[in-house]
């Protein structure tokens, strides 16, 4: 017997850690996004044009972000031909990253220089634990929208609202509203893990980033059999 919550809760935790560590990583390592590769492109690309600092840790970011998507796929494979449990195992490596990236960053933080060795360090086991909490997602719960990129999940979300609201046939509706509704619930929690992750950063800083290590452990722990 397993413990309580199943995929759609693990889903739901999953994208509030998304939500939220991509906030904390924006606010603290002056605008480095760890968990999607699309707003460093953005802010590589500012960052080129007014010559500010944090150019390095985005140019390394997709190389390190694609090295861990690889690196999980392959480390699946060899647990499942092992007979070893695949998305328990990646949960657990996820909340072992989260730990590091806040241990990192309060030890370190806060970070004048976004170039710093300390400062990529920190940044680089950040998007370390995104790109796992990627890789997861796609693989073990593909079912559910991203828990990381919003973008496509809102592109959705509102077609299926005006296809809703416009009427369609009985055969897709149920499928739709089914699609919507799990569309909607990612946008809220990611929502509200950005929310608390400004909150946090702004009263007590880096130290907020142990509830995405909190909420981890929650995510593997709910994968513990009995």
């Amino acid at each position: 017997m397993k413990k309580p919550g199943g995929p759609a809760a693990l889903a739901a935790l999953l994208s509030f850690n998304g939500g939220f560590v991509d906030t904390a990583g924006f606010l603290g390592l002056s605008g480095l996004f760890v968990a999607h590769v699309t707003g460093n492109f953005v802010t590589l690309g500012a960052a080129l044009v007014l010559g500010s600092h944090g150019i390095i840790g985005k140019i390394l970011a997709l190389p390190e972000f694609i090295l861990v998507v690889a690196l999980a796929r392959l480390a699946g494979a060899a647990l499942r031909a092992r007979g070893r449990p695949v998305l328990r195992t990646l949960l657990v490596a996820n909340v072992a990253l989260l730990f590091g990236f806040f241990a990192l960053a309060v030890g370190f933080g806060p970070f004048p220089h976004p170039d710093s060795p300390a400062a990529l360090l920190t940044g680089f086991v950040g998007i370390a634990a995104m790109a796992l909490q990627n890789a997861v997602q796609r693989v073990h719960l593909s079912d559910f929208p991203p828990t990381t990129l919003m973008t496509g999940t809102t592109t959705q979300a509102t077609i299926d609202a005006v296809d809703l609201l416009t009427g369609s046939d009985e055969a897709h509706a149920v499928q739709i509203r089914t699609r919507f509704g799990r569309l909607s619930l990612a946008i809220l929690y990611f929502a509200v893990g950005c929310a608390v992750s400004a909150g946090l950063h702004w009263l007590v800083g880096f130290w907020g980033l142990l509830v995405p290590v909190a909420v981890g452990a929650v995510a593997a722990w709910m994968q513990l059999e009995e």
